[in-house]
């Protein structure tokens, strides 16, 4: 993360914001953006779920969407995020990209998650194994795609929830002052409740901050 930025003022965000009309130049405007793809699946019809399932989620801005990973952005998505979490539905992880969102929720269910959030593609996490290779991918994505930008042995990544992550094999090393900011802050993540997500993933060990993927 670099220095800090001149904050502007913006207007209250939300998960769903992006996709709402707006009246200003170069908002969202109906019918543009990413066509729907011939044959995909409607909300309606995606598969039910049991609640003891975590997902990956995937929620990508829309077409010409500035960079969703600016730094003064991520106090207000941290926001965002805190106020959406729900006894049904419970953002556990999560990473911001530059025009993609990862999350890693619970959800009682498929009305539940399309409650939380619209607009996504889900990916039901069924195993111990899927869902450590998971919150490594979310967690470390920069890491795995950039990796000598961010090869300091102990980064974290500053845009994510690896400052609350409750699997780290190492304690956080608060070295720089936006760890120490973050650290300290309260998470807008929730703690999972969920058997996999909770307890059967660390069976098969704790996550460095530098581990590659198999």
């Amino acid at each position: 993360m670099a220095g800090k930025v001149q904050r502007k003022k913006h207007v209250q965000l939300s998960l769903e914001s992006a996709r709402k009309p707006e009246r200003t130049h170069g908002g969202w405007r109906p019918k543009a953006g990413r066509k729907k793809k011939r044959g995909a699946v409607s909300h309606d019809t995606r598969p039910e779920f049991a609640g003891r399932f975590p997902q990956h989620v995937t929620l990508p801005t829309i077409e010409g969407a500035p960079n969703i990973a600016a730094d003064w952005l991520q106090p207000r998505i941290r926001a965002v995020i805190r106020e959406s979490q729900k006894s049904d539905f419970r953002i556990v992880e999560y990473n911001v990209l530059g025009n993609l969102l990862h999350l890693v929720i619970e959800a009682a269910g498929k009305r539940s998650l399309a409650l939380g959030v619209q607009g996504y593609h889900a990916r039901i996490l069924t195993t111990p194994t899927q869902v450590r290779n998971t919150l490594r991918y979310v967690l470390l994505n920069r890491r795995h795609h950039a990796a000598e930008k961010y090869a300091a042995k102990n980064w974290i990544d500053p845009w994510s929830s690896a400052a609350w992550f409750g699997g780290w094999k190492r304690p956080i090393v608060a070295d720089t002052w936006w760890k120490k900011e973050l650290v300290e802050l309260e998470a807008p993540t929730r703690r999972p409740t969920t058997w996999l997500l909770s307890t059967g993933w660390k069976r098969l060990g704790l996550i460095d901050f530098d581990e590659r993927r198999a």
